[in-house]
């Protein structure tokens, strides 16, 4: 019998379905007590985490008996991969789990930032009658929807969008543009600054990398159309908050919504004060009572498979 140390929320038919076999210890503030968390890995053979647990460091040091690490999600920059190979711990991303998740939290936001009038509950309710200032929504279909990346939550988002009408152009750095999936999916390959230039959406679905890290700084944001949306569910580092606060601020940019931040939990941040047209998540895009099955159930299977 091997044992499981599970350190963020995991889906409880999962935790039981591991415990039938294994001895598990499931706490889902373990990832905010760090000395506690690196007491209970000390002699733990599997850790399951989410996109909080830092599994890097002296947590990592203090996993000498690990063998596994299962990811609830599939991002994996808290996790020191060279560090888990030197170690020799097998790491087990939940890919696609959640990706319909991602995609329908994309297509929902682009529809209420483009039509712009499903936050007057207040001004109604009080009586106003705001109908002329809020006449002016735009439809999504006609728009062009422009993804940076085109894996699997990249490819299910144009499926989404190209059901509702939107034309779809992608950029993947990593795709030629002859791979078969571009064709597939009926969605053109677009070079990355005529994507941004010509895009009324645009979705982020990329890993935080050197090369990423502020891709969507005050050039790049200057350079999409003004009434054009943001949205990124993919890593917060990617896109300047206080240059994005500033674009919409000054209406150079037509909405955002923003699932994910360079600190989490997001602190006080004055720059998104009074943002018109800012949509704030707490990196819930991929989290859905649907997809946290989905992804717990696979990775319970995985760690299981990896721990025979």
């Amino acid at each position: 019998m091997s044992r499981i140390v599970i350190a963020e929320f995991m889906d409880e038919g999962a935790v039981a379905q591991l415990a039938k076999s294994h001895e598990v210890f499931y706490d889902p503030t373990l990832v905010d007590d760090i000395p506690r968390l690196t007491s209970a890995v000390a002699n733990t053979d599997a850790l399951i985490v989410r996109n909080r647990t830092q599994v890097r460091g002296q947590l990592l040091t203090a996993m000498s008996q690990c063998r596994v690490v299962g990811r609830l999600g599939v991002g994996l920059d808290n996790i020191d991969l060279s560090g888990c190979e030197s170690q020799g711990i097998q790491v087990i991303p939940a890919t696609g789990a959640n990706a319909l998740s991602v995609a329908e939290y994309v297509i929902s936001t682009a529809l209420l930032l483009l039509r712009g009038s499903f936050q007057s509950t207040h001004l109604v309710a009080q009586g106003l009658w705001p109908r002329s200032n809020l006449s002016n929504g735009r439809e999504i279909r006609g728009k062009k929807m422009g993804l940076i990346g085109f894996g699997s939550i990249g490819q299910l988002t144009a499926s989404l969008a190209k059901n509702v009408g939107m034309e779809v152009v992608a950029f993947d750095s990593v795709m030629p543009e002859t791979h078969p999936a571009f064709r597939q999916h009926g969605v053109q390959f677009v070079e990355f600054d005529n994507l941004v230039a010509m895009s009324d959406v645009i979705s982020l679905h990329i890993p935080l990398l050197p090369s990423t890290k502020g891709l969507f700084d005050k050039r790049t944001l200057s350079s999409m159309k003004s009434d054009a949306v943001l949205i990124n569910t993919s890593r917060g580092e990617i896109v300047d908050e206080e240059c994005l606060a500033e674009a919409l601020k000054t209406n150079k940019l037509g909405g955002a919504a923003i699932d994910v931040f360079g600190i989490e939990p997001l602190p006080i941040s004055p720059h998104f004060i009074d943002c018109p047209n800012l949509l704030l998540t707490p990196h819930i895009a991929g989290v859905t009572t649907e997809s946290n099955k989905r992804v717990s159930f696979l990775v319970a299977e995985k760690v299981l498979e990896a721990l025979q």
